[in-house]
């Protein structure tokens, strides 16, 4: 895995179900300066989805979501 981004804060939500590596997500999202990228590893398959809808909903931006080896990686920038 590699994936070249500059990352401000890394969320582990391994091994939580739906809905709790969105809302980590978002706790760490409201911490976060405008601008700012957070990562985000979690297992639940549900999340793929999840964190589609938070991006087109939020504003946040969703640089990239990738999976490997039953991990589920994403990349958010926060909203201006």
């Amino acid at each position: 895995m590699s994936v070249e981004l500059p990352i401000d804060a890394v969320v582990d939500a391994r091994g939580l179900s739906c809905p709790l590596p969105l809302l980590k997500a978002k706790q760490a999202l409201n911490s976060m300066l405008a601008g700012q990228t957070l990562h985000v590893m979690a297992t639940d398959a549900g999340s793929e989805r999840d964190f589609q809808r938070f991006a087109e909903l939020s504003g946040n931006r969703l640089l990239q979501a990738r999976a490997f080896d039953g991990e589920f990686h994403y990349w958010l920038r926060k909203a201006d």
